[in-house]
């Protein structure tokens, strides 16, 4: 699998604040220790800022690392600084959105949960831009270019030489509801039942008749990694969006048992492909 800064990011700031709990220091005490202030510290450790490479060594003399772990937190702090294709689209992005497409460059599996639209990453290039013109309006017709070219190159994970295993599950109201007319809704569940044939792709479908369930509450993405030092990450869909990793093992943990319960009440692969045909062939 591939690695992103993000990914790097992610680990050193873990390995910071573990260092700093190694060394029986607070987070007030290293501030005070080194005349930063404390939001400094806390920028630091919550991955907010990204930590110039002369900070991390300052940090890791005072914390008291040495020999070949301080080379190691040193390389991953330059690989953390490096740029994702995604940065150069800060300006229009959340950075929410910015993390997940930096944790998706780097995943194994990702697992998805869709109660209303076809998931981004199995949109077609029409889909998306009637999806977004719709949220965004009519004034914001660059912008609207640049998140469907977004959207887009974040698909160019299908297309990796290690694509991740990707697991979809969507609520029928989402098929059903005609986005852009017949021809654009026509060619988008062409595009799911097409994407459904690779082998590293499920697609799944919780039809009406299963009732009220767990995923009415809103859409969410998981995301397992191939290094065992890298926790799950869970993104939540929202007005920003909100990344839950580390610090919230239980809501990792809860929202996997909620997806396997949902593709549990699923039309299950085959299903879900005849129920897409139909709808297809009805338009």
């Amino acid at each position: 699998m591939a690695d992103s800064p993000t990914v790097h990011q992610r680990r050193l700031r873990a390995e910071l604040r573990a260092a700093r709990e190694a060394a029986g220091l607070t987070q007030e005490q290293a501030a005070q220790e080194l005349e930063w202030s404390l939001s400094k510290i806390i920028r630091i450790e919550g991955g907010t800022v990204r930590v110039a490479v002369t900070d991390v060594r300052i940090l890791l003399q005072m914390y008291g690392v040495a020999g070949e772990r301080v080379n190691d937190i040193l390389t991953l702090a330059r690989a953390a600084r490096e740029q994702g294709w995604w940065n150069a689209y800060r300006k229009i992005l959340s950075q929410q959105l910015l993390d997940l497409i930096g944790y998706e460059s780097a995943a194994k599996v990702i697992r998805q949960f869709e109660p209303l639209l076809v998931p981004g990453l199995l949109q077609t290039s029409a889909y998306a831009r009637e999806i977004l013109f719709q949220l965004r309006g009519s004034d914001s017709g660059a912008d609207i270019d640049d998140l469907v070219e977004v959207r887009m190159r974040r698909q160019e994970l299908f297309e990796r030489p290690d694509p991740p295993q990707f697991f979809f599950v969507l609520d029928e109201s989402a098929v059903h509801r005609l986005v852009g007319g017949t021809a654009m809704m026509r060619a988008q569940l062409a595009h799911l039942l097409e994407m459904a044939k690779r082998p590293n792709v499920t697609i799944e479908v919780v039809p009406f008749n299963a009732g009220a369930h767990a995923g009415l509450s809103g859409s969410f993405q998981m995301l397992d990694f191939a290094a065992p030092e890298d926790d799950p990450v869970l993104y939540l869909e929202g007005v920003q969006g909100e990344i839950v990793g580390r610090d919230f093992r239980e809501d990792v943990v809860r929202y996997r048992e909620r997806f396997e319960l949902l593709r549990g009440m699923s039309l299950g692969p085959e299903g879900s492909a005849v129920l897409l045909s139909g709808l297809a062939e009805k338009l």
